[in-house]
């Protein structure tokens, strides 16, 4: 359960997951962001252009273990959980029972994102912004004063490895922000060296590298 890198935000201790999930488990409280389920059925119903359509399977079959791995008692999905509302409708039923039964019998919120408004009728609630302890959840970060957890950009550290350049998904964190990686199989990225991100991120910010093995470094500027 403890799989992951340990670190502590705003006075808690936390564990950033290979997968891209993060677990806080004085709270029981699993959070994943961006997962924009059903991205190829956008893009084939929008522009003809065909991707395999396997990406809503390989997501909820990593979600499904970081679930088995923690046991949470609730869940945040940190908004753009699909990718568009058409695809929440257009889901393969079998998909939809199995989100429905990995909602059931937990705490588990859906935030609303910039792609989705938040899905129905898959178990769960919705809402803009959930607050737990001194944290704040929200799909996009904004300027405040207490410590706050987001989405949306899709965080990706780009950094040179023995003569060669590596990108990886990463979180982001600094002393009031943490900004978590896109969770989804289908997602690009924003490199941390985006002016979106080195504006919004302090200049003692850290970026810890999901997949394995996971590394904390500065943030690449």
């Amino acid at each position: 359960m403890q799989n992951g890198h340990i670190f502590t935000f705003a006075g808690q201790a936390m564990i950033a997951r290979p997968s891209g999930a993060l677990f806080w488990p004085a709270e029981e409280l699993l959070v994943v962001s961006d997962l924009h389920l059903g991205k190829s059925e956008r893009i084939s119903r929008r522009s003809g252009a065909l991707l395999p359509p396997y990406e809503v399977q390989d997501t909820l079959t990593r979600l499904e273990a970081d679930i088995a791995a923690t046991l949470p008692r609730a869940v945040i999905c940190l908004g753009d959980s699909f990718d568009d509302m058409v695809a929440v409708t257009a889901l393969d039923p079998d998909h939809a029972n199995w989100i429905a039964g990995l909602t059931a019998g937990r705490d588990w919120t859906w935030v609303t994102g910039n792609h989705d408004p938040a899905p129905t009728g898959l178990g769960g609630h919705a809402a803009d912004v959930v607050t737990c302890g001194p944290v704040t959840f929200r799909h996009i970060a904004i300027d405040g004063t207490s410590p706050e957890i987001s989405g949306h950009y899709h965080p990706k550290a780009r950094l040179r490895v023995r003569g060669h350049a590596v990108s990886r998904p990463c979180f982001l964190r600094d002393d009031m922000r943490l900004i978590l990686p896109a969770y989804g199989t289908y997602t690009g990225g924003m490199r941390t060296s985006d002016r979106a991100l080195g504006q919004l991120m302090a200049a003692n910010a850290r970026a810890i590298l999901a997949g394995l093995p996971m590394v904390e470094i500065p943030m690449p500027r």
